[in-house]
């Protein structure tokens, strides 16, 4: 619709351009996917605050600000493969998506896996695989990946992760405690396999759940 069209232009010049995001490839992938498909129909007037959302189950759609600066941290260039874990909606891996080679984005909830897999077959976003599985765990199938973003919080970055973490790739994740002060951490993987960290900012997410 034409007033969506309006609106996610908006957030994009507002909330994105406008607190320092400004990779084109970035933008661009926002202003393709409409988020208001990826939430519950009675919050469609509120698809492009820049805020999250809740889509069922306890979970939500995260802010759009916070999608795009992990994006950018974890710096998705075309041709990557990408893992998330925490797919939600599906809303983030079908942003990715535009930008990257092909995202796995793998949800522990199966009733959220089941819509949003339906939901990215039905918008045509077919480089997007979406598993049902403990995303503690990763998803080996298709690693090594040039980029892993977590969108719930853990007290620390899960080993399978940082071993499906291809070297010089990039993890984005929030770590700390729920409920607590959480840091949006981004983790460079070494060529000794080690990790270099650094702190993006402070954020709230809810909790990373699995083995």
């Amino acid at each position: 619709m034409a007033e969506f069209d309006v609106l996610r232009e908006q957030m994009v010049q507002r909330h994105l351009k406008g607190r320092g995001i400004s990779d084109p490839a970035i933008l661009d992938a926002f202003r393709m996917v409409p988020r208001e498909r990826f939430i519950p129909v009675e919050l469609t007037p509120f698809a492009y605050d820049d805020g999250p959302l809740p889509i069922g189950q306890g979970q939500t759609i995260s802010q759009p600000y916070i999608v795009a600066l992990m994006i950018e941290a974890a710096a998705i260039k075309a041709g990557d493969r990408v893992l998330e874990v925490g797919a939600g909606s599906g809303y983030a891996a079908a942003v990715m998506s535009r930008i990257a080679g092909d995202v796995v984005a793998v949800e522990r909830i199966a009733s959220l896996a089941d819509a949003a897999r339906d939901r990215l077959a039905s918008l045509g976003y077919a480089n997007v695989e979406l598993v049902h599985a403990d995303g503690t765990r990763g998803w080996t199938e298709q690693a090594p990946y040039a980029a892993i973003l977590a969108a719930a919080s853990g007290r620390q970055v899960p080993e399978a992760l940082v071993e499906q973490l291809a070297p010089g790739g990039r993890l984005v994740m929030p770590v700390g405690d729920v409920g607590g002060i959480q840091h949006l951490v981004k983790a460079t993987k070494q060529d000794d396999g080690l990790l270099r960290q650094e702190v993006l900012c402070d954020v709230r997410f809810v909790p990373l759940i699995g083995g």
